[in-house]
C-alpha cells in the first residue's frame, strides 16, 4: 500500500458528544489532573483551576487526552493534536447529528470519496 504517491501522514477526525450527569465529579477529576501536573506553571494552574470549576466543558477539555487515544497504536507516532470542548444543545433525533453526513464534508476538501470503501 505504501507507494511514492501515498502520504505517510493521516488526519483522524473524531467528534464525541458526552452527557454529563455529575458536573461536580467532572470538575473534581479535572482538579485532580491539574494537581498532578508538576510541569504546569503556577499562574496557569490558578487559571485552569478557576476555569474547570466554572465550566464543565473546560473541565472535560482537561480530562480528554488525544495522546492516550493513539499512544499505543503500533507503527504510528502522534505528531500533533488539538482539541476543544463546548456545551451544546443535543437532540439525537435531529438530522444535524446524523454521523453519516460526515462523508459529505470530506468531499469539500477536494476528495471526491471515490477511493473510499466501507
Amino acid at each position: 500500500m505504501s507507494t511514492p504517491e501515498t502520504s505517510r501522514f493521516v488526519r483522524v477526525r473524531v467528534e464525541i458528544v458526552l452527557e454529563v450527569d455529575d458536573e461536580d465529579a467532572v470538575a473534581k477529576a479535572a482538579l485532580d489532573r491539574i494537581a498532578e501536573d508538576r510541569d504546569m506553571p503556577d499562574a496557569e494552574r490558578v487559571h485552569a483551576e478557576n476555569a474547570v470549576t466554572q465550566d464543565t466543558a473546560e473541565a472535560l477539555a482537561h480530562l480528554v487526552d488525544p495522546f492516550a487515544l493513539v499512544g499505543e497504536v503500533p507503527g504510528a507516532e502522534l505528531l500533533q493534536a488539538s482539541w476543544s470542548s463546548e456545551e451544546i444543545d443535543y437532540d439525537p433525533d435531529s438530522p444535524e447529528w446524523d454521523l453519516d453526513d460526515d462523508d459529505d464534508d470530506e468531499s469539500d476538501d477536494g476528495d471526491d470519496g471515490s477511493d473510499r470503501t466501507g
